[in-house]
């Protein structure tokens, strides 16, 4: 029986390691500081629960921002009265003052456009300019000394004013909202003006204090921006936020699959190393202030999509991982998801109307109910674990839209034709469960037909139904059959082989002897000799065949593209995939000078593309495109570079033999050589 904590004031309770939690109930509970790490909580409900930091460890945080804030604040009145030697009478204090200010401003700019990273590296540019102009100006005598003390001394103050006053902030109103963050304000601006004031002379007073104010003006800037979350000051922010969950309720290491967080309030709360499967956020207050880890949580725009369910028009291409998530129920028309790995979610009854689900994984994904009309799904990564049960769909499109083609490869392709109820998941569910029987070599079509024949006959318990035959190259084909759960599709294929082996060594007039005039027999022989005359060959559903020893032939044709061949599902599977990898490498620093991630982004698109390679082809032309992305992570260790070398190698054996004129060939002669550099292979 499930524990009932509901209502409880559970503050700084310890339910570390506990599994005996599964399925409790903590709605409208007070967890305040409780501990929950590596907790098995499947299923649990913290519903309306109140999540966060106790009191004591709140004031604590607030007391020592305030603190922050005074250092800050002192920090900022020396710099302002660095500045303030403009006005002194000296003129080497002069000429110190305007090298302070030169460079106090290219911080300012540099760090609000580019976050505070990018500002440290403004004090050398900006110093070699001021200091360039003052040789220039002056003379390099004494001068220099007192430019270098102070650039130096307002570069040092400046970065330790910016990240103290940012992070008080920041921290103020992480843990206690705007009135603490007014208080920590006022805290700094008293403090900068009471030493600017101490420290300038008469005449440079104003001065002083402006460039005090303004320096406390741009922390607060900087830390409002970190907690928007603004990617540019997203240090700020991590830190903030890890400093705020000090103390806090911690998840971190806990099995939070199914548990329910609907309208909880989780501030100041720790789910880092979390398992979040299907857990539910809807209404839940204050998520933006959680520490998430590498979670799914960790993106803003996924956070206001699990609270609101509203994800309408948005754009979730590649870089969400959002394996796991609960969208049940959730506004997803339009969206896109181009890439992105959606396996093992909960998407029952989501509106996904004209969603772009190119490439998605969908592995496991329960999508029950769920409306997917005008959907674009290509290459989408359906598998036998992904769940299409009552599914709303009219029609679907094969492939993206362009300008040229708004509607391609639609489905139904009567434009006036829809699927009826159900009928889209029969269209479109693969068939994973299947026996593939590849001839190689020298096909011989009665002796196909007359060992399937017998195969069938031997194994009832199989239930083999033919569903797709495939021409590989000019002379080999893939018969491909459904069979019953269970099967050992091993000792089918090797009985099969055997016998089809011997009937070949027949001659024509043995072979007519066992037909004996069987239409069965001679049916399915004039369809593997019609799938050797075409470059893909799909059995009819309405092929009266039904009565060959209980083989169904069942499927579809012209259906190119479409999950339903199991090639293909392959193809969009692993390509999918690779996209996934892709987006774990880091981005080029130049944009003129493509990286790994870069050049193997435009190596799976012209492979995806070609019209000269086979989907086996590129299916293995992908897989080692996968290995590389996965080498790219560390492109000079040795055992890297050995693993990309190698896929490498296959790549070109792959390519071998595709005519010049091959946009592949043209594409892979520039970049194959330039990602060989970047592992340093030469």
């Amino acid at each position: 029986m499930a524990l009932d904590f509901s209502g409880q004031n559970l503050r700084g309770r310890n339910f570390k390691g506990r599994q005996d939690l599964a399925g409790a109930n903590f709605s409208y509970a007070d967890i305040r500081g409780a501990n929950f790490s590596h907790a098995n909580l499947t299923g649990a409900n913290f519903s309306h629960a109140k999540a966060g930091l106790q009191r004591r460890w709140a004031i604590g945080l607030v007391i020592v921002s305030f603190l922050l804030s005074v250092l800050s604040g002192f920090f900022w009145a020396i710099n302002g009265y660095l500045v303030s030697q403009i006005f002194d009478s000296s003129s080497e204090k002069q000429i110190a003052g305007w090298v302070a200010l030169i460079t106090l401003i290219a911080f300012f700019f540099i760090t609000i456009r580019q976050g505070i990273i990018a500002g440290l590296g403004a004090f050398a540019v900006a110093f070699a300019v001021a200091f360039a102009v003052a040789v220039a100006v002056a003379g390099a005598g004494a001068i220099v000394g007192a430019a270098a003390a102070a650039v130096a001394g307002a570069g040092a103050v400046a970065v330790a004013a910016a990240v103290a006053g940012a992070f008080a902030i920041a921290v103020a109103f992480a843990v206690a909202g705007a009135f603490a963050v007014a208080v920590a304000f006022a805290v700094a601006v008293a403090v900068a003006f009471a030493v600017a004031g101490a420290f300038a002379v008469a005449g440079a007073f104003a001065v002083a204090v402006t460039g005090a104010v303004a320096g406390t003006l741009f922390s607060i800037y900087i830390s409002w921006r970190a907690m928007k979350g603004d990617q540019k000051h997203t240090l700020i922010r991590n830190i903030a936020i890890a400093f705020a969950a000090t103390g806090g309720t911690s998840f971190r290491g806990a099995d939070l699959t199914g548990a329910d967080f609907t309208a909880a309030t989780l501030k100041s709360t720790d789910f880092r190393n979390t398992i979040l499967i299907c857990s539910r956020w809807h209404q839940a207050k204050m998520l933006d202030r959680v520490r998430p880890g590498s979670t799914y949580l960790q993106n803003s725009q996924v956070r206001q999509l699990l609270v609101t369910g509203q994800g309408q028009d948005t754009n979730f291409d590649r870089r969400q991982n959002l394996r796991g998530i609960n969208l049940q129920k959730a506004n997803l028309a339009d969206a896109s998801f181009i890439g992105t790995d959606l396996s093992e979610a909960n998407l029952q009854d989501a509106d996904l109307s004209r969603a772009k689900l190119k490439q998605t994984q969908l592995d496991g994904t329960d999508l029950t109910g769920a409306t997917l009309t005008g959907a674009f799904i290509e290459d989408w990564g359906i598998t036998n674990t992904t769940k299409l049960h009552g599914v709303r769909c009219e029609y679907v499109y094969m492939r993206l839209p362009t300008k040229e083609d708004p509607d391609p490869l639609r489905k139904p392709d009567n434009k006036q034709e829809e699927f009826a109820d159900g009928d889209f998941a029969d269209f479109i569910k693969p068939i994973f469960d299947t026996l593939d029987l590849y001839h190689n070599q020298g096909v011989d079509p009665r002796a196909v037909a007359i060992a399937f024949k017998n195969l069938a006959e031997n194994h009832p318990e199989a239930e083999l139904e033919i569903v797709a035959m495939e021409k590989r190259g000019d002379d080999k084909i893939l018969l491909r059959a459904k069979t019953a759960a269970g099967s050992d599709k091993s000792q089918l294929s090797a009985e099969y082989f055997d016998d089809y082996n011997q009937l070949k060594t027949l001659s024509q007039s043995q072979q007519l002897l066992l037909v004996e005039k069987d239409q069965r027999i001679i049916s399915l022989e004039n369809m593997v000799d019609t799938a050797l005359k075409q470059p893909k060959f799909y059995t009819q559903g309405d092929t009266n065949m039904s009565d060959i020893s209980g083989i169904n032939i069942q499927g579809s044709s012209n259906v190119s593209g479409i999950a339903g061949n199991n090639s293909i599902a392959n193809l969009g599977t692993i390509s999918g995939n690779v996209s996934i990898a892709l987006n774990e490498l880091p981005d080029a620093t130049d944009a003129e000078k493509p990286g790994i991630k870069e050049l193997l982004s435009q190596l799976q698109d012209a492979i995806i593309q070609s019209t000269y390679l086979s989907e086996e082809d590129k299916t293995e032309a992908l897989e080692q495109v996968k290995t590389l992305a996965e080498a790219g992570k560390n492109p000079q260790e040795s055992t890297k570079q050995k693993t990309a070398k190698t896929a490498i190698t296959m790549l070109k054996g792959i390519f071998t033999g595709l005519p010049a004129v091959a946009s592949l060939v043209e594409a892979t002669n520039k970049l194959l050589p330039a990602i060989s550099k970047l592992f340093g292979l030469g």
